[in-house]
């Protein structure tokens, strides 16, 4: 057996804002795990066979059946955003965009891939030259609860067209999303084992990895957690592409439009209650700007309405986790003790729900827990910059470096943005994951990237070629 032994349990989904069971599901066992290994194997060697139009026609229907398109058979469609919701808590809003942004995602590739797959043609002293891209094969990938549809699609989508085909272990918290986007891809005509969902938990990934048959790794989630990822596929000497935390910077200088600023600072720091690794974190604003910026930005937290997240008319949903509360809550405070000042928010009990209220900590310097570690809720820490100097080099003082937004003005961006340490810089806007860019990080919020070209790119084989 190559995979790790584990024994089959229970799994339950749990709403977090009801706190109630939805559904309980069993676990795979190692032989369960063992058999999705083979069909996997089986179908890597057909699939990259397949030529491409017949990829992109199963991310065509996949796309439809996400948006419920004409012609669908109303059989086969669910309330996928819903599902989300139930399973997570991301307010109903946000988990219909996240639907549209997969049907995208598929839409993009099935469109582009042919192009981004084409042999590239380079002069040599041979007759004929250049470089051929190929699939490797099996590629599992280890996924998050927080975009529980997105994070799996944007691995997905770029993946299959590009002839391999995915395992996926996702989050023990959102098992029915996992098992969902297996039956899309199942309904859409995917062949058997090109695309499965196996629900175990974190003990049983090691042995898929040092599997022969898988070949490469892709991991979001925590920094503990990618390092034990790549250390493994390391140690197999297989590729491996990390997307990790982030403390995303959102600087403010003199010359921003401080009313847009403050308007995005809300969207970029309370989206999906502010459970994303690249939501703005630390918030630097040039001293000009400093104490309006925090008056404004405590009055909308102040107006933002927290609750059940299948109102539309909700902001702010729960926390996934009931553990999450006090993990944050423990980052508050001890910021509050080493001098931050807590503006409003902090927890308050709520009598159901994994509820924290949107809280604005003011006074903040780099040394403190609230910039220095990741907030991963709705927890603005703000800084004051004395120049533009000092705001750069508050915003770089940080361990991570997947995102950061700049406010300025347009015309200063070209000689800013190289300044910023970061894989992606959104100026006068919030950083945000784009199917026509690359996505991702460098320090400790990982490497390698995903989307785009460059994204298809880390699970071929760049095969050069060259005749005599």
């Amino acid at each position: 057996m190559t995979t790790a032994e584990h024994p089959a349990r229970e799994i339950r989904a749990i709403n977090p804002a009801t706190q109630t069971v939805l559904a309980s599901y069993q676990a795979h066992t190692a032989a369960d795990v063992e058999a999705a290994l083979e069909r996997a194997a089986v179908a890597a060697r057909a699939w990259r066979e397949t030529d491409l139009e017949p990829r992109a026609r199963l991310l065509r229907r996949v796309a439809a059946l996400l948006r419920h398109e004409d012609g669908v058979d109303p059989g086969l469609v669910r309330d996928d955003a819903a599902l989300m919701t139930a399973e997570m808590g991301k307010p109903i809003a946000q988990s219909r965009a996240e639907v549209e942004k997969c049907a995208w995602v598929c839409d993009y590739y099935a469109e582009h891939g042919a192009a981004f797959l084409a042999p590239e043609v380079i002069e040599t002293d041979g007759s004929a030259s250049g470089v051929r891209f190929e699939p490797l094969g099996v590629v599992l990938a280890v996924m998050p609860w927080n975009f529980p549809f997105w994070q799996v699609f944007r691995f997905a989508a770029p993946a299959l067209m590009a002839g391999n085909v995915g395992i996926l272990k996702h989050a023990s918290n959102v098992p029915g999303c996992a098992l969902r986007i297996e039956e899309l891809f199942r309904l859409a005509g995917a062949p058997e084992g090109v695309f499965q969902s196996l629900l175990i938990g974190p003990p049983a990934v090691e042995g898929i990895i040092r599997d022969p048959r898988v070949a490469a790794v892709t991991l979001t989630g925590s920094e503990p957690a990618g390092r034990s990822v790549a250390a493994i596929a390391g140690s197999e000497v297989k590729t491996s592409v990390l997307e990790l935390g982030g403390s995303d910077p959102f600087i403010v200088l003199a010359d921003a439009d401080l009313d847009a600023a403050v308007d995005a600072a809300v969207t970029a720091r309370v989206q999906n209650a502010g459970q994303s690794c690249i939501a703005a974190k630390r918030f630097i604003v040039e001293a000009s700007h400093y104490p309006a910026f925090v008056e404004r930005l405590g009055e909308r937290f102040a107006a933002l309405r927290v609750g059940d997240p299948a109102d539309p008319a909700t902001d702010v949903g729960p926390l996934a986790r009931a553990e999450f509360i006090a993990d944050l809550d423990d980052i508050v405070e001890r910021s509050v003790r080493a001098g931050a000042r807590l503006v409003r928010g902090g927890q308050q009990p709520a009598p159901l729900g994994y509820f924290y209220q949107p809280t604005l900590l003011v006074d903040c310097v780099s040394s403190m827990p609230c910039f220095q570690e990741e907030t991963f809720g709705p927890v603005a820490a703000v800084a004051r910059a004395e120049d533009l100097d000092d705001a750069i080099r508050i915003a770089n003082d940080s361990t991570f470096g997947l995102g950061a937004s700049l406010w300025t003005d347009p015309a200063r961006a070209p000689s800013l943005i190289p300044r910023i340490e970061a894989g992606h810089v959104a100026v006068n806007g919030i950083v945000k994951s784009d199917p026509r860019l690359p996505f991702g990080g460098i320090k400790r919020s990982g490497f390698g990237r995903e989307l785009s070209r460059y994204g298809m790119l880390e699970f071929l084989n760049l095969k050069a070629y060259w005749i005599a």
